[in-house]
C-alpha cells in the first residue's frame, strides 16, 4: 500500500486502570505512544491507502489486514463447519455461533445473538428505515445484503436448479423453500382450522380468510379471494375474455393457467403419487387420486 509521514503506530493494549487518557472519547492506555497512536482515529486521518481498491486506514497494521482480502487465502478454518476466513479474530468471532451462547438480546422483541453486530443488524428492522433502494423498481430493503440478492432477480439468472423437477431459481434461499414442497413436510399449520402448509407465506394467506383482513372480494358474485391473483383468474369467469392461447393444438384454453394446458398436449406429468408412481398434470389432481390409497370417503349419500 501508499504511505504519507505519519506517527509510526504501536501496538497499543488499554487496561481497566491507567494513567494516559483521551480526552476525545474517555478511552486509557498505559503508554503515551499508545495514546498518540489512538488519536489518529479521531484525527479522521488515514495515511496508509491500499493500491488495489483505494480504501484508506489509520494504521499500517489494518491495511496489512485489509490486504488478506485481496489476496483470497483464507487460512483459518472453522472445525465444526469447515467455513474459512482471512483472519484469526474473523475465526474467533464466528465460532461465537457454534457455542450456542446469545449474549446480544433485542430490548423490543426479545431475540437474542451472538455478536453484537448481529443485533445491531437485526434493529434496523424495528426502526422501520429501508436506506437500500433499487435502482430498478424500486423495491428498498432495511440491509445491503438484502439488496444485492434482490438484484440477481433482475439479472434473470437463476442459477440454482432444483435436482427433482428442473425448476429454476435466482436465490439459493429460494431453491431450499421449494425443496420442502418435494418432501412431503407441512411445518406450517392454520391455528384455526388445523390445515397444514409447506411454506409459512401459504399459510399466512390463508389465514386471512379466517381473520377477514386483506381478503379480495369479486364485485360481480361476491366470492372470496386471498390474493389479487387468484381474483383476477375468477374474473375470466363473468367475461368473454381468454387471455392463455395455447400454442400446440386447440385455439383457447379457458379458465386454466398456460402452462398446466401444455402439459396435457405434451404428456408431461409433473406431479407423481408416491404410493403407486402414477403421473398427474397439476396437484389438484393428484390430491384427489391420492384419497383413493388414504381410505378416506369424504362424501356421504344422506339417502
Amino acid at each position: 500500500g501508499r504511505w504519507s509521514p505519519a506517527p509510526s503506530p504501536q501496538h497499543c493494549w488499554p487496561y481497566g486502570s491507567t494513567h494516559r487518557k483521551s480526552s476525545l472519547c474517555g478511552k486509557s492506555f498505559t503508554r503515551a505512544g499508545c495514546l498518540k497512536t489512538h488519536r489518529l482515529i479521531h484525527s479522521g486521518v488515514r495515511p496508509y491507502i491500499c493500491d488495489l481498491c483505494g480504501k484508506s486506514f489509520t494504521l499500517a497494521q489494518n491495511l496489512k489486514t485489509h490486504q488478506l482480502i485481496h489476496s483470497g487465502v483464507k487460512a483459518h478454518y472453522c472445525h465444526l463447519c469447515g467455513k474459512s476466513f482471512n483472519q484469526a479474530q474473523n475465526l474467533k468471532t464466528h465460532q461465537l455461533i457454534h457455542s450456542g451462547v446469545k449474549p446480544h438480546r433485542c430490548d423490543l422483541c426479545g431475540k437474542s445473538f451472538a455478536l453484537a453486530d448481529s443485533l445491531k443488524t437485526h434493529q434496523l428492522i424495528h426502526s422501520g428505515v429501508k436506506a437500500f433502494s433499487c435502482n430498478l423498481c424500486g423495491k428498498s430493503f432495511t440491509h445491503r445484503q438484502g439488496l444485492k440478492s434482490h438484484h440477481i432477480i433482475h439479472s434473470g439468472v437463476k442459477a440454482h436448479s432444483c435436482e427433482l423437477c428442473g425448476k429454476a431459481f435466482a436465490q439459493n434461499s429460494d431453491l431450499q423453500r421449494h425443496l420442502v414442497t418435494h418432501s412431503g413436510i407441512k411445518a406450517y399449520s392454520c391455528d384455526f382450522c388445523g390445515k397444514r402448509f409447506s411454506e409459512k407465506k401459504y399459510r399466512n394467506i390463508h389465514l386471512r380468510i379466517h381473520t377477514g383482513n386483506d381478503v379480495c372480494c369479486c364485485d360481480q358474485c361476491g366470492k372470496p379471494f386471498t390474493t389479487d391473483a387468484q381474483l383476477q383468474q375468477h374474473m375470466f369467469s363473468h367475461t368473454e375474455e381468454r387471455p392463455y392461447k395455447c400454442d400446440l393444438y386447440c385455439e383457447i384454453c379457458i379458465y386454466f393457467y398456460l402452462v398446466i394446458v401444455t402439459r396435457v398436449h405434451t404428456g408431461d406429468k409433473m406431479n407423481y403419487c408416491k404410493e403407486c408412481g402414477r403421473g398427474f398434470h397439476t396437484p389438484s389432481t393428484l390430491k384427489m387420486h391420492e384419497l383413493f390409497h388414504s381410505g378416506v370417503k369424504k362424501y356421504i349419500c344422506d339417502r
